[in-house]
């Protein structure tokens, strides 16, 4: 074999320390949102048919991924669009075989509590001269330095796509990015930008209602979440038709797990003989479901639900080292609202008839007077082909974002009138506070492993769905000794420089 075959089959991971292992009979995943299902799915490809694969879930499939009734159709109360660029999301669609949402046109303003301080048109031109006449060619630079940071988050695909992983965040985030990726992680997105020559001005009318409405928070999250934040108003947005929850019982479907339906409530590590005389580790998942307390045994054991205080209450008793039952750092509370009635136009500080109100998107400057951090018309989860948005002067369905939930007095100045009124209380995403405290890690203990810490990085459908395949994939090399896959640098370089 020659020196450069062997290097790249070392580069490849091909070649690995110690003896073949068995595969394991039984892996846990606790959680059925978008992370665990999107882990089922990966570990099932890599670990092969014959291991049994339990999911837990002691609510719906789909976790932050869920959608409401009102009349006759369903809504998005959760996570709502997704990127072009998200590849997993994209591959999870073609290999369920979901069809995505015909799309509808949308119109944006910016409302500072008393006005409107700016509203898009139905024309591209008129909104390319008005944004240029406001900011000049700001609105350019901005979308070339989200595009600069997300040519190199594309990078973790090919990654993947050659059984590469990573023990933690920050690696996982350095071999995106470098040192730039874990610096964007250490200051503001307001400090960022700034240093890259963006006014206050601008930061203050553009990219603070962004940020509020997918992230409910200003420009003082971290920078790589806020660079997330900016991609999600780019252009080519798009949905599963029928609601973006059913990725996630697809996924489950594909995997062939078991759904149990139950609350995990602790984790523990159990020792037996085995038939050579030596002794072999198991988990120990306890849970509660409809027939009251049970525990099973597993090889494996995947954590797909947020370890802080008022996500979840698993315990890991024996466990050493110790892990906590909560994670330092909070998740930020938010109320969405969904309300179906006339909108009160006058509300927004607008004088055109109703009827000629066209917006579907309102989203909110900082400042403690907005109840509000966004207000958006919905359409839909399932958009037919004669479908076509009504008017504001008609009943339809607004979803509003809010800190806290909306008082009565509150609907009343916001809605002229209105015939149902859902509320879900979310602790949708992580409260991003640089300086960045160290994240959690994927390991917690040998075999046992926790997805969400990905969140402190960013928290969105696609991060998850990189994160589950990050998971999969440090499971399956250290349970098979192959640590030439795991936690490697320069990978960039290396992957152009050898293929």
């Amino acid at each position: 074999m020659s020196i450069k075959v062997l290097r790249v089959l070392l580069l490849l991971g091909l070649s690995h320390s110690g003896e073949p292992r068995e595969q394991p009979q039984k892996i846990a995943v606790v959680g059925a949102g978008i992370g665990g299902s999107a882990a089922a799915f990966y570990l099932r490809e890599e670990f092969g048919p014959a291991v049994k694969i339990d999911v837990f879930e002691p609510g719906t499939v789909g976790g932050r991924l869920a959608t409401v009734k009102i009349g006759d159709q369903e809504y998005e109360t959760g996570g709502s669009v997704i990127h072009p660029l998200n590849l997993h999301m994209k591959h999870f669609v073609d290999k369920i075989g979901i069809p995505t949402r015909r799309e509808v046109s949308q119109k944006m303003a910016i409302f500072d509590g008393k006005e409107l301080t700016f509203e898009e048109s139905d024309w591209f031109i008129i909104n390319f001269l008005r944004r240029l006449w406001r900011y000049g060619f700001t609105f350019l630079r901005m979308q070339m330095w989200v595009e600069s940071v997300l040519d190199k988050f594309m990078r973790i695909y090919q990654y993947q796509q050659y059984g590469y992983s990573f023990s933690t965040v920050e690696r996982l985030v350095h071999a995106m990015g470098g040192d730039s990726f874990l610096t964007l992680m250490n200051q503001t997105l307001e400090e960022t930008m700034i240093a890259e020559g963006f006014s206050q001005v601008f930061l203050n009318d553009v990219v603070v209602p962004i940020c509020r409405l997918n992230y409910g928070q200003s420009v003082r999250i971290h920078g790589l979440v806020g660079a997330v934040s900016l991609a999600g108003e780019e252009s080519g947005m798009w949905a599963v038709d029928g609601g973006n929850k059913k990725v996630c019982s697809g996924l489950l479907y594909h995997s062939k797990s078991d759904l149990i339906t139950a609350t995990v409530t602790s984790v523990s590590v159990k020792v037996r003989p085995s038939k050579t005389g030596t002794t072999t580790s198991f988990y120990e998942v306890s849970y509660v479901g409809e027939l009251g307390s049970a525990h099973s045994l597993y090889d494996i054991v995947v954590i797909a639900t947020p370890l802080h205080q008022g996500k979840s209450d698993i315990t890991f008793p024996g466990v050493s080292p110790s892990i906590p039952s909560h994670y330092p750092g909070r998740y930020h509370p938010t109320v969405s609202t969904l309300v179906h009635g006339v909108l009160n136009t006058a509300f927004l500080g607008v004088t055109v008839p109703p009827s000629e109100f066209t917006v579907t998107q309102v989203l909110t400057t900082d400042s403690k007077e907005h109840v509000l951090h966004s207000l958006v018309a919905l359409d839909p989860v399932h958009v037919p082909s004669d479908y076509s948005r009504p008017p504001a002067s008609h009943n339809k369905v607004w979803k509003v974002f809010s800190q806290k939930p909306l008082t009565q007095e509150q609907l009343r100045q916001m809605f002229l009138s209105w015939d149902s009124v859902s509320e879900t209380k979310w602790l949708a995403y992580p409260a991003y506070r640089p300086p960045h405290r160290r994240t959690p890690p994927f390991i917690l203990h040998h075999r046992l492993y926790y997805l969400n810490a990905v969140e402190w990085a960013a928290s969105t459908m696609e991060m998850s769905a990189i994160a589950a395949r990050n998971v999969a994939l440090l499971a399956h090399h250290r349970w098979h000794q192959q640590d030439g896959k795991i936690d490697q640098e320069d990978l960039h370089t290396r992957l152009r420089g050898e293929l």
